[in-house]
């Protein structure tokens, strides 16, 4: 094979022979004069066959030579040259030499940037991008986050809003990376966030304005993955993200995305109690009302205990939410609101909804076992050995919980069956209360209702 695409080569260029040879590397030309100009050629067809079939190994030798002596010939060889070498890189055992041709695959894409850096629609910005996606990819652990940093914010500073969204990403992981290594970084990487940010948001609204409805998907992934990112950073303390974000929030009130974007950031960051959230949440609801608003202005009426309001919020929420385990959240809220106003029959009824909406949420049963043994005493007043029967049907909550939502339940669901375990009705007890022997079934009075086992 080898042999065949050599003289179909050869036979490309017969005849062509110049008597001047230069390369093109010295003249800025892109295959140089006479038989140099011959020898890219012939290398550039005797290397891409190879290529195009996956076949590195025997493209490696032609490739270098037109990489080397022709480098502004084609775009091929560098869309080759990094498959080439990525695979030198795969197959290098030797850790040193693995790191030199690292260093050699971030020439490629720098050689790239020099001649063919101008492209319109693969341009600088795109080409480093890939440059640093291939680094982190192979470096690994090994990665050099100022040097990453540096060869991205010169493209972020060059290209702004209109910089390439993967080069944004990569450029918030290397700030981010920064400052895990250095703490006193903490604010840069906070400006580069609100930077990398902006720049996805102005794309986000440039695709909406052109209608463009894949690219808007394509760059709202990237805004998830960078809000995440930011918010589980370790940076984005309630306190900053305040600081941050409280003056300009009056300044955008007019401005939907950047409100909704505000909101989502700040739920993400676990901080829906500072006045950001608030603001952000009132100024969104006026324009448009969603549920995530709408939370967002009951938690304010919460905090200032005002429960009657902050229920109208939640049940606005409720209506407004498609998400069944959002609503199942809304609808907890709600029951703890009522349970702080010892509503406890409407509580119980707001659990159950939110149970309606996911199975698999196990608070609501943990609040039910709560509140049915909070109010074992005004059950049954006059009677301390069935007020402490009403633990059985509090016990019954806990397991269920446990049961449906394992991870988040088990530890305080055991905890509590072993608190309220230890004070049930003992045999002696049960001997006076006939109703209470251990197999029988038992329904608890007043609001509670509820029948279950003695054991």
């Amino acid at each position: 094979m080898k042999i065949k695409v050599l003289l179909l080569a050869l036979g490309c260029t017969m005849g062509t022979l110049g008597a001047y040879a230069q390369k093109g590397v010295d003249t800025g030309t892109r295959f140089g004069h006479g038989e140099d100009s011959i020898r890219c050629i012939t290398n550039i067809s005797l290397f891409t066959p190879y290529a195009k079939g996956g076949n590195y190994k025997d493209a490696l030798e032609f490739w270098k030579i037109a990489y080397e002596e022709c480098p502004a010939a084609t775009k091929d060889i560098y869309l080759y040259g990094v498959r080439i070498v990525g695979w030198q890189i795969e197959n290098e055992k030797d850790p040193a030499k693995k790191a030199q041709l690292i260093d050699d695959l971030m020439a490629v894409y720098d050689k790239r940037v020099k001649y063919f850096g101008n492209d319109k629609r693969y341009g600088k910005d795109w080409i480093v991008a890939n440059k640093a996606e291939d680094y982190i990819k192979y470096a690994g652990a090994n990665v050099d986050a100022d040097k990453l940093y540096g060869w991205l914010k010169e493209i972020i500073d060059e290209y702004g809003n209109k910089c390439e969204v993967k080069a944004t990403s990569f450029y918030l992981f290397a700030s981010l990376k920064k400052m895990q290594a250095d703490p006193n970084l903490k604010d840069q990487f906070i400006q580069d966030y609100l930077k990398c940010s902006g720049i996805i948001s102005a794309q986000i609204e440039a695709a909406k304005a052109a209608n463009n409805q894949k690219e808007v998907k394509t760059l709202e992934a990237y805004q998830a993955n960078v809000e995440t990112n930011f918010a589980s950073s370790g940076a984005a303390d309630c306190e900053t993200l305040e600081n941050v974000y409280g003056a300009k929030i009056d300044e955008k009130k007019d401005d939907l995305a950047f409100l909704k974007q505000t909101i989502a950031l700040l739920r993400k960051s676990r901080c829906q109690e500072i006045e950001a959230y608030f603001k952000a949440s009132g100024y969104a609801h006026a324009i448009e009302p969603t549920a995530e608003s709408a939370v967002g202005l009951a938690k304010q009426a919460v905090k200032k205990e005002d429960y009657a309001t902050a229920l109208k919020f939640f049940e606005e929420a409720v209506g407004l939410e498609t998400d069944a385990a959002a609503k199942a959240e809304d609808y907890y809220m709600m029951a703890l609101l009522a349970f702080d106003q010892n509503h406890h029959s409407q509580a119980r009824e707001y659990c159950r909804k939110a149970i309606s909406e996911n199975a698999n949420y196990g608070a609501p049963y943990m609040l039910i076992g709560k509140m049915y043994a909070a109010t074992a005493k005004s059950v049954y007043p006059d009677d301390p050995v069935l007020q402490r029967a009403v633990y059985y049907a509090a016990i019954d909550k806990f397991q269920k919980a446990m049961q449906v939502d394992p991870e988040n339940c088990t530890e305080e669901a055991k905890s509590l069956i072993g608190s309220y375990h230890a004070h049930l009705p003992s045999t002696e007890e049960i001997f006076m209360h006939p109703e209470l022997e251990k197999g029988k079934t038992f329904t608890v009075g007043g609001w509670i209702g509820e029948t279950t086992t003695i054991r």
